[in-house]
């Protein structure tokens, strides 16, 4: 089995995973948190369970209904997210939970205003492009401008695939997750430019064999390499998803994403991907 010549059925599965994350996000968006929106968030931790329609029915006696989510957690943990509040509003709010629901711990009281979470927003699209272009202009350098394509179209394949399954799910898109993307970005790049660097190696070394044929052996050399390491870092990412706290969950199964569907493009699309820009500019030129 040669991995190049298979190269169209690695295209068509991660299609499989992209048109329908892109359809969830153009339908329904992205669940933006109180870092972009603007507004208010309150979590708080019970005593004792409480019930989302009862709390739903305060907030609506208090003016707060309109627009507000509140999403349970896990050790009778909620979380509020409403319109921007005034203090008074805030406290007021709290007092109403402690006397309707018991006893609670205040876990976090943020505020961001609408025009604090457009920059931010801004500065994320931003943090990508340069971060692209820093990376197209190395690999270039280092290799050549056919292999810098191939690599960022292999990021883009990882970004689409994140951004559409956390559309999917519903995980609340805040700051974290832009620091997700960039996480997810440069360990992705990483072990791309480690099989290039292998099928550089070996255009040297194999020159006398066909060009697919260098580039299945170079990513079978690397294959253990790659498998290692994302299952070091995929079991991490378990371990904290299961007892690291509901606090960070979001940004760890936004990471796992990222993380799998980078190994599946370093391994899957980024060679295949070079091996037909390389073919294509071979017959342009």
């Amino acid at each position: 089995m040669n991995l190049i010549r298979l190269r169209k059925y690695w295209y068509i599965l991660s299609l499989l995973i992209i048109v329908p994350g892109l359809i969830t996000f153009f339908v329904k968006g992205l669940n933006y948190g109180i870092d972009f929106t603007g507004g208010s968030l309150i979590e708080v931790k019970f005593e004792k369970p409480a019930k989302i329609g009862e709390i739903r029915e305060l907030l609506d006696e208090l003016g707060l209904g309109e627009g507000s989510k509140i999403q349970s957690a896990a050790g009778n943990t909620v979380i509020i997210r409403t319109r921007d509040l005034t203090q008074e509003e805030s406290d007021q709010l709290l007092a109403s939970l402690e006397k309707n629901f018991g006893s609670l711990k205040l876990m976090r009281n943020e505020k961001v205003g609408p025009t604090i979470g457009k920059e931010l927003r801004n500065k994320a699209i931003l943090s990508l492009a340069i971060a692209f272009t820093l990376m197209i202009i190395y690999i270039t350098v280092r290799f050549e401008f056919s292999f810098a394509l191939a690599a960022i179209a292999a990021l883009f394949h990882d970004i689409l695939v994140t951004v559409g399954l956390v559309s999917i799910i519903g995980l609340e898109v805040d700051g974290a997750f832009i620091a997700a993307l960039l996480t997810i970005v440069g360990y992705s790049i990483n072990d791309t430019i480690v099989i290039f660097d292998r099928i550089r190696e070996n255009l040297r070394i194999l020159h006398k064999e066909p060009l697919e044929e260098i580039i299945h052996k170079s990513i079978i050399q690397t294959l253990a390499r790659s498998i290692n390491t994302v299952l070091t870092v995929v079991f991490t990412l378990l371990a904290l998803i299961f007892f690291g706290g509901v606090t960070i969950r979001g940004f760890i199964i936004t990471m796992l994403i990222g993380i799998l569907s980078g190994a599946y493009s370093s391994i899957f699309n980024a060679s295949p991907l070079w091996y037909d820009f390389r073919r294509l500019m071979t017959k342009t030129a």
